[in-house]
């Protein structure tokens, strides 16, 4: 992770920052055809724009990132593109790791483990291992993950505590139900950031990010900055969550 990252931030509330955002990270592949080179350097340089935002955000006070690393649809992509990705994956947890530790950052993942190379998950487990004690920023990576495929995933584990007797029937709500997420643990996310123009959530955080302020911009991943994180913050302070309800005046 980068030493020092700077950034503007006059005219932002300190006292009223996110606590968790949520990052779809789209554009890599588009960045680097914008550019001549193939989409496996959007990638790269994508990751390396990763380290930099969670830097930036940990220097704002933010408690947590969520980032869309590797979704379920990811899969049918070109083999060559989900072996450069998954090959990406492995040498960040490797490289990254001490820095990780030297900035408190605490490494956790969310999805399934199903289909992944075992060194992924071997190096994902390190990551969780080393990182478990830091107190600081958490930089939640989504990989191999579906807001769908989630849902089930938690729809049958409360299933089977029903059929095993540890859990009744009328006893399940939407704090049991969030238990069972892969996220349990975390708040639902503030702020959903979207990059690369699309105006759509891809299967990402369907149950957590219900009353999450959404943020889009055209610029593609791989250009997003710290002074762009910043202004997403400044629309999310201008924002009223009601929640359902209304704000009273």
């Amino acid at each position: 992770m980068p030493a020092k990252v700077t950034m503007n931030v006059d005219g932002l509330d300190m006292d009223n920052i996110p606590r968790h955002i949520a990052i779809i990270m789209d554009g890599n592949g588009r960045w680097a055809k914008a550019r001549g080179k193939i989409r496996t350097q959007g990638h790269k340089v994508g990751a390396e724009t990763l380290k930099t935002i969670v830097r930036a955000a940990d220097t704002l006070g933010i408690k947590a990132i969520t980032a869309y690393a590797f979704s379920t649809e990811n899969w049918k992509r070109p083999v060559t593109e989900v072996h450069f990705i998954m090959e990406l994956l492995s040498r960040y947890l490797t490289s990254e790791i001490e820095e990780f530790k030297e900035n408190n950052v605490q490494v956790r993942f969310m999805g399934s483990r199903q289909g992944l190379p075992e060194v992924v998950k071997e190096k994902m487990d390190h990551a969780i291992e080393e990182t478990k004690n830091d107190t600081g920023i958490i930089l939640n990576l989504a990989i191999n993950y579906g807001g769908q495929a989630e849902i089930l995933h938690a729809v049958r584990s409360i299933a089977q505590q029903v059929a095993d007797g540890s859990l009744k029937i009328e006893d399940i709500d939407a704090s049991v139900f969030e238990n069972n997420l892969y996220s349990q643990g975390l708040p639902s996310p503030d702020l959903l950031i979207r990059t690369g123009g699309d105006l759509r959530v891809s299967n990402f955080l369907l149950w957590q990010i219900a009353y999450s302020e959404i943020w889009t911009t055209q610029v593609f991943w791989p250009d997003f900055t710290p002074d762009m994180l910043v202004e997403a913050i400044k629309v999310y302070q201008k924002r009223e969550r009601r929640f359902g309800g209304l704000v009273q005046k």
